[in-house]
């Protein structure tokens, strides 16, 4: 277990994300669902992160409901802010937001303090708890005024009241992340995809500034959405289809993988939770056999002459 910089909030090394659950792109049942957050307490896993965005707050629900078999104590939970959801009648479904569930909600971005806690009162709710851990401040891209000037504040607010033990950050880019970092008090940011074997952006500004500062980095993304747990044509990259040049790069270290014993899958996460900021690695999992996967390739050792060859042929910088 480590602690989330300062806050005395613990995370288990391999976390378990809550996006699939929630019907991301296909639909999941809720048995699947429940076997999956079963699968991953068997296998150690103690951190279980979702939003409401995830589904509309279908994760939530799953989530909460999967974790009442279980002490409060013994588990860390950790849900966002930033998009608040209200009630819809415009029917169909959420996929053009990538979720397979109907379009009962709406979400509206708020980062205003009235907004943060409405949205964490309405997941207390569906979750059926009376606390979650960490609170992030969900994709603020856009919003970067709102989430500096508002959001921020009312999160140090919530930490300071003793709602919630640990605040931060999750996004899918580096630059806003690093900022979060060096001008706020943020114990935590969740960095998706942007330190995998396939994209180091993270390297240089964000996991320094994250040790100079204390704040611990939780890392999602490690398949980059699919390429690096099986390359192959089709795969994708970013939820989008992966481009030649980098389909090939995957092709050639799932090859130079293979030559030293291990899978792309275990070298992708163990690259994943190597850096001393890095508190947790955060996999999506639909099911309880993607859950045992993802925890016995994450237990695998990897030997650092297949480190040596990647730099050796120009895959990873010397420095990675």
């Amino acid at each position: 277990m480590s602690t989330l910089g300062r806050s005395g909030v613990e995370v288990s090394a391999l976390a378990f994300g809550g996006a699939a659950v929630g019907n991301l792109f296909t639909e999941v049942s809720d048995e699947q669902a429940h076997e999956a957050v079963t699968a991953a307490w068997e296998r150690g896993i103690r951190y279980f992160d979702t939003a409401p965005h995830y589904g509309l707050g279908l994760s939530e629900q799953r989530l909460g409901e999967a974790l009442k078999a279980y002490p409060r104590t013994e588990f860390t939970l950790s849900t966002k802010v930033g998009r608040r959801l209200e009630p819809s009648d415009a029917g169909g479904d959420d996929l053009a937001n990538g979720f397979a569930v109907p379009a009962t909600r709406r979400r509206v971005w708020d980062f205003t303090e009235d907004g943060v806690r409405r949205t964490l009162e309405a997941s207390l709710e569906r979750l059926g708890l009376d606390r979650v851990d960490v609170v992030y401040l969900h994709d603020p891209d856009d919003h970067a005024e709102a989430a500096f000037r508002e959001g921020y504040p009312a999160l140090e607010k919530l930490r300071s009241e003793g709602v919630v033990g640990a605040i931060g950050a999750g996004m899918n880019q580096v630059e806003m992340l690093t900022r979060f970092v060096r001008e706020t008090d943020v114990d935590v940011v969740l960095c998706a995809g942007r330190y995998t074997l396939l994209d180091r952006s993270a390297l240089d500004a964000l996991l320094p500034a994250a040790v100079e500062r204390g704040v611990s980095v939780v890392v999602g993304g490690a398949f980059n959405s699919g390429l690096l747990a099986d390359p192959q044509p089709g795969a994708t990259y970013n939820y989008t289809a992966a481009p030649p040049e980098l389909l090939d790069k995957a092709l050639r270290m799932k090859e130079i993988a293979g030559r030293h014993g291990i899978s792309l899958r275990a070298a992708a996460l163990a690259f994943c939770a190597a850096p001393p900021a890095v508190a947790s690695v955060l996999v999506g999992a639909r099911s309880a056999a993607e859950v045992n996967d993802c925890a016995d390739q994450f237990a695998v050792p990897v030997p650092e002459t297949f480190w040596q060859e990647l730099r050796d042929t120009g895959l990873l910088e010397d420095h990675a």
